[in-house]
């Protein structure tokens, strides 16, 4: 958490709808280690303002004019690569989530998801982590099983050949916690932690943290680490 003499954890929103912006400001406002330090209406001027401001955090609406959420997340990723991008959906767009997490997002938020997911996201983006909505996880998992049965034992397989520690790292991963927060939790030094995730990622052959994230959900970690 940043406290006392910290900066601020700084905030770019975009989102095409004003009445949404300043639904999203007012729930960042609650925090007062969060600040909003710039806002966008359309993808094209959100990469613009991502590049400008080098926020270390990015809320970035899936459907905007001139460019797409989808495209501006891609964009934004190359223009600001520091920046940790939250993608805000709703439901029926799970198909979009998916091409958003290959693009480069770290994490996505349901707009009529609980206002404590949204600071909770933001902090864990910007200390690193992912994020993901309790809900759009397991409508994600949803869209992807096309074969329940047969897909659960291939991921069952995929963490089995886990350690344990790494198993212990991947649920707490898949709650949202960065590594310094799972360092903690574990009594281990920030850059074994980082050892461990590199390890997991390459063993799971997913490409990022959100990828990891997903599996952890769909393995039955994450209600096992207690953190979300």
């Amino acid at each position: 958490m940043n406290a006392g003499t910290e900066r601020p954890v700084r905030v770019l929103l975009a989102d095409d709808e004003a009445v949404i912006r300043a639904g999203v400001r007012a729930i960042l406002a609650e925090d007062p280690g969060i600040e909003v330090v710039a806002e966008a209406a359309d993808g094209r001027e959100a990469v613009g303002r991502a590049r400008a401001h080098r926020p270390d955090v990015a809320l970035v609406d899936i459907r905007m004019p001139v460019m797409d959420g989808l495209s501006a997340v891609a964009e934004m990723r190359r223009a600001a690569p520091a920046t940790g991008v939250l993608v805000l959906t709703t439901f029926g767009e799970e198909e979009y989530v998916a091409r958003a997490l290959a693009g480069g997002a770290a994490g996505f938020l349901l707009k009529t998801g609980d206002p404590r997911e949204l600071l909770l996201g933001v902090r864990a983006v910007a200390g690193g982590g992912a994020f993901l909505s309790p809900r759009v996880a397991r409508r994600l998992l949803d869209g992807m099983e096309h074969d329940r049965s047969t897909r659960r034992l291939a991921v069952a397989g995929r963490v089995g050949d886990l350690t344990a520690r790494e198993r212990e790292v991947l649920a707490l991963l898949g709650a949202g916690l960065s590594n310094g927060e799972i360092g903690r939790r574990l009594f281990l030094v920030e850059g074994t932690v980082k050892g461990h995730v590199s390890a997991i990622l390459k063993r799971l052959g997913v490409r990022n943290r959100v990828e990891a994230a997903v599996l952890a959900y769909e393995a039955g970690l994450v209600d096992r680490a207690g953190g979300g």
